[in-house]
């Protein structure tokens, strides 16, 4: 899977600067480390259910790693930027018109706040970026009229393909993927398993503004319907499914969300089972709701 040729020189330089931003923060000390080694990172996102205000602090969570209770060593909010990729469905069969999907991006370009950035990546059987890394709204207003709807879905490369060239760069920060889609993928070389992986792996958290399934439920060979692949990747990452309906609504919330809720959990596993990947339950005391990737790959 690759980004399109036209703009894929335009990416590495602004990857090249987000590069060196990332460096610089990772020595600033504003994020809690754990061992290199053996120590686990957790992107957490907690809230109080009943809205009174105060951080949750680490004597309201719980973490089980493979089933057994560990001792927290940091549970920290994290207000910083957010790097989020607004991963864009445009092929021809999806159940929703151009004038949809630019909706649903526009929406985001005007709730982010500030210092955090948005790459729009439209994609059928490749990768194309619509508009680089950016908090410009208007300049991302106008990208998005380079919408159209043609050839297949092939939503798990294209996953792979915005790790690898957008969000793995720039380790460091805090890196969602917020896919516009029903979740049909069709003629990925990826699998869905080795996608969601990846994104543990990378602590990448993914939410979903979904659209109508096109297939209408329909089963298919080896690949998981396009709503359990919605389903899934929210879950399986701590994130959350919105309607496309509703695009303000979820914009709104996803980025209030990234600024207002969320943590950085860590913890040494007190018995990792090295090579394997392992469960992983983030829980909160009663009235307080926690949301985290549910699996830690292998180290």
């Amino acid at each position: 899977m690759r980004w399109r040729k036209s703009s894929k020189l335009g990416l590495i330089a602004v990857l090249a600067v987000l590069v060196l931003a990332a460096s610089i923060l990772g020595q600033s000390g504003n994020r809690p480390n754990a061992n290199a080694n053996t120590g686990v990172l957790v992107g957490v996102v907690a809230r109080r259910d009943d809205h009174r205000t105060g951080p949750v602090t680490s004597k309201e969570v719980s973490v089980y790693d493979n089933g057994i209770e560990q001792s927290i060593r940091n549970f920290t909010p994290d207000p910083s930027p957010a790097r989020i990729v607004l991963l864009v469905d445009n092929s021809l069969s999806i159940r929703a018109d151009v004038e949809k999907l630019e909706q649903a991006a526009r929406e985001f370009a005007y709730e982010i706040y500030e210092g955090d950035k948005l790459l729009i990546v439209g994609y059928d059987e490749q990768a194309e970026i619509v508009s680089d890394w950016t908090d410009d709204a208007k300049g991302i207003e106008k990208s998005l009229k380079l919408f159209r709807k043609k050839g297949q879905p092939h939503l798990f490369d294209a996953i792979r393909a915005v790790i690898e060239g957008a969000l793995r760069p720039v380790q460091g920060q805090k890196r969602i993927i917020v896919v516009i889609s029903d979740g049909l993928d069709r003629g990925s070389k990826a699998t869905f398993e080795e996608t969601l992986a990846e994104l543990q792996s990378e602590n990448i958290m993914v939410y979903a503004v979904q659209a109508v399934d096109r297939t209408r439920g329909a089963i298919r060979r080896d690949v998981p319907k396009p709503r359990v692949v919605i389903d899934k990747l929210a879950e399986g990452t701590g994130g959350q499914i919105f309607s496309i309906e509703e695009p303000q609504v979820a914009a709104k919330a996803i980025c209030d969300e990234l600024r207002q809720n969320r943590y950085v959990l860590s913890y040494v596993p007190s018995a990792p089972v090295f090579g394997q990947a392992r469960s992983l339950l983030v829980l909160g005391n009663q009235g307080i709701t926690v949301r985290s990737k549910s699996m830690q790959q292998p180290n």
